[in-house]
């Protein structure tokens, strides 16, 4: 069998042999991955780890690895939006199935598992601030996994086919995509103190998420058809910019991934909290005693 070599264009690596936008050389990765948007929140998760042995940054991806209860752990930051979490997962399975020396597929997989921590705005009433949603199935409305393979395979079509038939879906917008969260790492950490969710990741914060300020929206009534669409029995319940890619990039890779997040403002009621740290560290202290 021939093995599958990856040109020096297609996948870059630096001078000091570290993957291109990362930074991060394939010795300093591990098996579990904590994820969270603001390259300053990597500190705080930090914060708790028993040792801290490396820490790399690079534009918005900042990255410190060590360990937790004695387990190897690390915490990178993405940044914001669905195109930077293209980046992230193809470049940490990179890291870990691609040999840099020869540039080869590894024939041994490994898998990586990854739970995002981040903030997020809800969509139902009864959702209160502070409260911690799993995105269980995330919906993506960027479009990041309509360009690669197998697309359908990790996809819940019928969710799909309902949600566009229900809010009239633009033709001109991506075709949304449905991906569930890995239900191993859904079970183990999510508990009774945790929502399961639909979570929207949303292509931008403006516009794409209903908000308006000086421009008008296209489809100014998106949100209250969202707010009212069900599938077996459940509704979608918050908006993010992140989980759908993440999911559907990691099951197609073979990874286990989910997110998390703290709500910290309700669409529906008009109300957001901007004191929302401590809401955080509790979550992110759950979550490292889970993984």
């Amino acid at each position: 069998m021939i093995k599958k070599v990856i040109a020096p264009s297609e996948m870059i690596i630096n001078p000091d042999g570290s993957i291109f936008h990362l930074h991060l050389l394939p010795e300093q990765l591990t098996d579990r991955i904590i994820l969270v948007g603001d390259p300053g929140r990597v500190d705080m998760v930090a914060s708790f780890f028993d040792t801290r042995d490396f820490e790399v940054q690079s534009r918005e991806f900042h990255t410190i690895g060590g360990t937790y209860k004695g387990k190897p752990i690390m915490c990178l930051s993405h940044g914001i939006g669905p195109d930077n979490i293209d980046i992230v997962i193809n470049e940490l399975d990179a890291l870990a199935n691609i040999d840099f020396s020869t540039r080869e597929v590894k024939d041994a997989h490994r898998t990586l598992s990854m739970v995002r921590i981040g903030t997020s705005g809800a969509l139902q009433p009864e959702l209160i601030v502070g409260t911690p949603v799993i995105a269980e199935k995330a919906i993506g409305f960027d479009g990041v996994l309509n360009y690669y393979a197998g697309r359908d395979s990790v996809a819940d079509l019928d969710f799909e086919k309902a949600l566009c038939e229900h809010t009239g879906w633009n033709p001109l917008w991506a075709k949304p995509y449905v991906v569930n969260a890995d239900e191993e790492l859904v079970s183990r950490i999510g508990g009774s103190d945790m929502v399961r969710g639909n979570t929207i990741s949303a292509v931008g914060f403006y516009g794409p998420q209903g908000r308006e300020l000086r421009l008008p929206l296209a489809n100014p009534d998106l949100n209250s058809r969202i707010e009212t669409f069900t599938h077996l029995g459940r509704r979608i319940t918050n908006y993010e910019m992140e989980s759908a890619p993440l999911q559907g990039l990691s099951r197609l890779l073979g990874h286990r991934a989910m997110t998390v997040c703290s709500i910290i403002a309700n669409r529906m009621r008009h109300d957001v909290t901007p004191n929302y740290k401590t809401a955080m560290r509790d979550l992110v202290a759950t979550v490292l005693d889970r993984i």
